[in-house]
């Protein structure tokens, strides 16, 4: 029921907030400075940074419905899912900035961050015990801890605490709140490689586009996204603005440097689209060196036009210089205090460019209002500003343009989408390999190859197939499903050997006694007594009762197998199976129990003993060489246990 209760955030979106830890009131004015100074803290990572939808935001929330007053935002981050760990990286690099702030991040999928490290997480925490316990705290991530005999600081895993409870419990005891080092190490390694990320996350290409577009996107290169968007979303009704180019014409193409990220790139790339013929574009033949420019800026065009199509004019009027916004002074002083412009000379033409994008930034982020204008209208209002525009200038830049990145990101080979599953899998495919390095023997891993692929196969046994799956049946698992023989936490079946095989040998094979034990049946009258010779006959006549029903139930499993013989005898289902000679190599499949008592004594002693380890190997190999190399059954059921085969290099 708390699971429905739950407010349901939209698919493709995060949701981020700041709260106080201090329970005292803050003034409006304390407010604003603070959104400033966070804001001027991580103006230098969101200036270079293109959102794919939503960019960064934070503005305040009153306090409602039992949620403290805090500093929130969301950000619908659409195909690229590295928005969303970006600003798990921004919040992190807040909270350790201003330690008085503790900030909370989740999207539909709940508390997020606890996926990249499900296999370090403690027992009782799931997505139902989980609700106000996960917070990111002076750069760490902290999950308030359940009760337990070692300590008694934390809410049962029955209790839903409330946000104002979880910040006094972490302001309180935040040592005993930080989550487990493997489970930060894991969070951490999800966020390696910021702030460098953002750059090599990024693609500069050449394009042939219309001086409008390139004039904007000197100006905005965020501005490229919702373009990109308009023309990959596109429809039909979309495409009738194309077909004459009222604000970008075609005959005014220049070539420029647009920069993309690789998500981006890729879904403009990866489109296959003809233009119209009214359209006024005209594409070289795929032979031409420079087809890839004129196709993609053709691409670029459209979805540039698609935007400005749905907006309407800008208004003539001239927009207030930033300067005369009140808080434009102290947000200038936040990024100095900051180091934003890197002691750059005041009035350098770098210094002016660094200005240039605060400005921008700022009228973004800062001094935004509620009615603020759509992508397309921005693009009509650079355009309304910048115009007329110098083609002449623009063309002489194009001798000047920065090299094009390579492309070779864009193609994956099998072994670097093995590898990149592997460094997704962590520890498991590490446990599991070393699993199946233990069961291979000293001699193969001692082994010296020559390549990649010999190492490959080296490092793989086939006892270890056969060793994971016996650890698989053997692990405890509950009603939450499966617990996998890498897990740490999955401790194996405890039981009697002795016991159990006689109770194995009683049900198959029989006894003269045919009596079970005491362990085996299920007695919750032996721990109440009764006093007096009628209580003692009590019990032996339960007794009684007891083996003559475990006798019958003995009798009543025999006649059901020896039917189930008879009727599989019928069948050819025992030529399935192979069986080990006394050498061990493969012999003829068995027959099944009630052809062995037709045969008679005679055949006995031809008849070898089924191989399980050696059917179960086979039928696995025999899986995975039908799946063709794709997902199916066996590779996952061998993957989640941590085994890791090598391609099949026989074809045959």
């Amino acid at each position: 029921m708390d699971g429905l209760q739950r407010r349901v955030i939209q698919e493709d979106m995060v949701q981020y907030k700041l709260f106080w830890m201090q329970t005292g009131r803050a003034t409006s004015e304390h407010i604003s400075h603070l959104v400033e100074e966070i804001l001027a803290k991580v103006a230098s990572l969101l200036m270079q940074y293109i959102w794919q939808h939503q960019s960064f935001n934070l503005k305040y929330h009153p306090e409602k419905g039992g949620v403290p007053a805090h500093i929130g935002g969301s950000t619908q981050f659409g195909d690229n899912v590295e928005d969303e760990w970006f600003v798990v990286y921004l919040l992190q690099q807040i909270t350790e900035a201003f330690p008085e702030l503790v900030a909370s991040v989740e999207d539909n999928d709940g508390e997020f961050l606890l996926i990249e490290a499900a296999d370090y997480l403690p027992k009782w925490l799931s997505p139902d015990t989980s609700e106000n316990r996960v917070f990111l705290y002076r750069g760490e991530l902290h999950i308030l801890p359940c009760p337990s005999k070692s300590s008694p600081v934390g809410f049962s895993k029955d209790v839903v605490p409330s946000v104002a409870q979880a910040i006094v419990l972490l302001s309180t005891h935040p040592g005993d709140c930080q989550a487990s080092p493997k489970i930060c190490s894991a969070l951490r390694k999800r966020l390696a490689g910021y702030p460098k990320k953002i750059e090599t996350g990024l693609h500069r290409a050449h394009c042939f586009i219309p001086s409008g577009i390139a004039t904007v996107l000197a100006q905005r290169p965020d501005l490229v996204a919702p373009a990109v968007s308009a023309f990959y979303l596109r429809d039909p009704v979309d495409l009738q603005a194309c077909r004459s180019f009222k604000t970008f014409p075609p005959d005014t193409r220049v070539l420029a440097s647009v920069t993309f990220t690789r998500c981006l790139y890729a879904q403009l790339q990866q489109q296959q689209f003809s233009p119209d013929r009214r359209s006024g574009f005209t594409l070289p033949p795929p032979s031409h060196p420079q087809y890839k420019s004129h196709e993609l800026g053709m691409k670029l065009a459209h979805g540039f036009e698609i935007l400005c199509s749905k907006c309407r004019l800008p208004s003539s009027e001239p927009d207030a210089p930033v300067s005369c916004n009140p808080q434009w002074k102290g947000f200038m002083d936040s990024l100095r205090r900051n180091s934003y412009f890197r002691e750059e000379l005041e009035g350098s033409a770098h210094y002016r460019e660094l200005t240039r994008s605060a400005e921008n930034f700022f009228k973004q982020c800062v001094a935004s209002k509620s009615s603020a204008l759509s992508p397309g209208e921005e693009v009509l209002q650079l355009l309304h500003r910048c115009s007329p525009i110098n083609l002449e200038e623009l063309k002489k830049r194009e001798s000047l343009l920065p090299q094009e990145d390579s492309e070779s990101w864009l193609d994956i080979t099998t072994q670097d989408l093995e590898h990149m599953l592997q460094e997704r899998s962590g520890g498991r495919a590490h446990d599991g390999s070393q699993n199946s390095q233990k069961v291979g023997g000293a001699e193969e891993r001692g082994k010296e190859t020559e390549d990649d692929k010999k190492e490959e196969e080296a490092g793989f046994s086939l006892v270890a197939v056969s060793q994971g799956m016996k650890n698989f049946l053997n692990a405890m698992s509950s009603h939450e499903g499966a617990e996998l023989p890498w897990s740490s936490s999955a401790q194996p079946f405890s039981f009697e050997p002795d016991s159990m095989a006689n109770a194995l040998d009683r049900l198959l094979v029989g006894s003269k006694e045919e009596e079970l034990d005491s362990d085996d049946l299920d007695d919750d009258d032996d721990e109440e007594e009764e006093d007096g010779d009628e209580g003692d006959e009590q019990e032996e006549e339960k007794e009684g009762h007891t083996e003559m029903n475990g006798t019958e139930s003995l009798n009543g499993l025999r006649i059901y197998m020896d039917q189930m013989d008879q009727e599989l005898m019928s069948t050819n289902i025992g030529q399935s199976f192979n069986q080990t000679n006394g050498n061990g190599s493969p012999h003829a499949s068995a027959p099944l129990h009630g052809e062995e008592e037709e045969q008679g004594e005679e055949t006995e002693e031809e008849i070898q003993p089924l191989d399980v380890d050696l059917n179960l190997v086979a039928n696995l190999l025999e899986s995975l060489s039908c799946q063709s190399g794709l997902a199916g059954p066996a590779s996952n059921l061998l993957q989640s246990l941590g085994i890791h085969l090598p391609p099949n290099s026989d074809r045959s």
